[in-house]
């Protein structure tokens, strides 16, 4: 009653004076309490609707720490998180709620602690930290699965559709997402769904709370850079999707970006419905992610086209460059084109179970009839591990008809098992062109450094191949025009 007699005479206070602070709203003006124990909830929507509902402006918080549910981000208003400041997840998920939205064909939202709907003008900035408390809220999240309190179709662990993240954003224009840090989310990290003209800039990222931690998701988004952020998570670092079939991601840039200990460093797709086109990808470091440093992956129907890669540095991660186009619906054809991959450095392969380099650094793959096309790879140099050898390993160049080619399986670097080469392998491709390339294998390797199958106008401009066997296996080729 306290609460509620506090906030009506707020809201005719601020709603009749030229108070200095117009806008920006301190958080205890409406009640929101730092003390850690208090479900603000609330308390904090209420700040949100009344400061959208009155010009816009932030809603700052000080030095605390604020335990909320989900809070829906309203057009004109910014969370200022400022340093010292923690907006702390509920670990009950009942405390989470759905936006009444299509997403991922046909399901509603994902259950998120911050979330916006057809908003514009919105932000969340400052030095602040945002935390979703993943690994208890999972815990909470399955001892209600087996209670029967909530119900979930997964057998071994809770669905995405019941893990939060920690934000997700639908169809909101002119986003700014600026120094926070975001932690321990649930499920995925953050999520932009079909947004326009979006920055993100200066994040930290570090996620390793639960599985499926994307650090973020970029969703059919127009106009969207992600700049001088840094990733650490259990999942791939940036990842753009493209779910529904009339839309793409275009216009994006990914800039001065470090990934940390991921999957796939940056990814497009796996979900690819739509398009992407016009993608720059520009003076990245990916460490120790234990798939690809760049992948590509073109398998529902989709098309990537016009995409740059420029400046990467990759250390100790599974493979270089995956580039694949796949078939997982029956007549529906993907196309991977248009894409230049240059100045780049990697270094391949420190943990364990990477160290029998069974994947070659550079694996180009389409389909019979399905061609990659328009690559070129300008001054790459790749360190591979290899020491693959013939007693333990027993695909060979002769064999290249048992490689299979799992158009509807899952796109990673390591779907076809066994590859015959540890440099480079291109299968069903055309127009490939590869200039200064350099890659070396620091061990004994029996295979072929590059095999190429059905590829069409590849030319090689200063092939540079060194290892303790590079020189009396270079290359094969089969059913390909080649120039050197």
């Amino acid at each position: 009653m306290k609460q509620r007699f506090f906030l009506i005479a707020l809201a005719f206070l601020l709603g009749s004076s030229n108070i200095v602070f117009a806008k920006d709203y301190p958080a205890n003006f409406f009640g929101i309490n730092g003390n850690s124990n208090t479900l603000n909830t609330r308390s904090i929507q209420f700040g949100i609707d009344y400061i959208s509902d009155h010009g816009g402006g932030r809603l700052v918080f000080d030095a605390g720490v604020y335990l909320t549910g989900t809070i829906h981000l309203k057009s004109g208003v910014t969370l200022q998180l400022d340093e010292g400041a923690t907006l702390l997840g509920s670990t009950n998920p009942f405390d989470y709620d759905r936006q009444n939205t299509p997403f991922d064909n046909g399901r509603k939202t994902s259950l998120t602690l911050i979330s916006g709907l057809n908003q514009n003008d919105i932000g969340i900035t400052g030095k602040g930290i945002i935390d979703g408390q993943g690994k208890a809220l999972v815990a909470n999240i399955s001892d209600m699965i087996k209670n029967g309190l909530i119900k979930d179709p997964s057998v071994t662990r809770p669905g995405e559709d019941n893990r939060p993240m920690i934000i997700h954003l639908y169809r909101c224009d002119s986003v700014v997402v600026r120094n926070v840090l975001l932690k321990n989310s649930a499920c995925w990290v953050e999520c932009y769904n079909q947004c326009k003209d979006v920055t993100v800039d200066s994040i930290s990222v570090n996620s390793k709370a639960f599985s499926n931690n994307d650090g973020i998701d970029i969703e059919d988004c127009e106009n969207f850079t992600l700049t001088n952020s840094s990733f650490s998570t259990d999942d791939d670092c940036v990842c753009l999707k493209s779910m529904d079939p009339s839309l793409s991601d275009q216009n994006i840039l990914i800039e001065n970006n470090s990934m940390h200990y991921g999957a796939n460093g940056v990814k497009i797709g796996t979900a690819s419905h739509g398009a992407f086109r016009n993608i720059k990808i520009l003076n990245n470091k990916v460490f120790d992610s234990y798939r690809s440093a760049i992948a590509l992956e073109a398998v529902d129907g989709g098309v990537i086209e016009n995409v740059e890669v420029n400046n990467l540095v990759a250390t100790g991660v599974g493979n270089g460059i995956f580039i694949r186009l796949g078939e997982r619906q029956t007549n529906k054809e993907s196309t991977v084109k248009n894409v230049t991959i240059s100045n780049v450095s990697i270094n391949i392969g420190i943990k364990k179970g990477w160290e029998n380099g069974s994947a070659p650094a550079i694996l180009i793959a389409g389909l019979p009839g399905q061609f990659v096309s328009g690559v070129t790879l300008d001054h790459i140099s790749i360190n591979t591990l290899g020491a693959a050898d013939a007693d333990s390993y027993k695909m060979l160049a002769k064999n290249l008809t048992e490689v299979p080619e799992n158009p509807k399986v899952y796109p990673e670097y390591d779907m076809f098992g066994e590859l015959p080469s540890w440099g480079i392998y291109i299968r069903h491709a055309k127009d490939i062109k590869f200039n200064n390339v350099s890659i070396t294998s620091t061990k004994k390797d029996f295979r072929n450094a590059v095999v190429l199958d059905d590829v069409h106008d590849c030319i090689f401009k200063e092939m540079k191949i060194a290892g303790p066997e590079a020189k009396k296996k270079p290359f094969v080729y089969q059913s390909s025009n080649i120039k050197f």
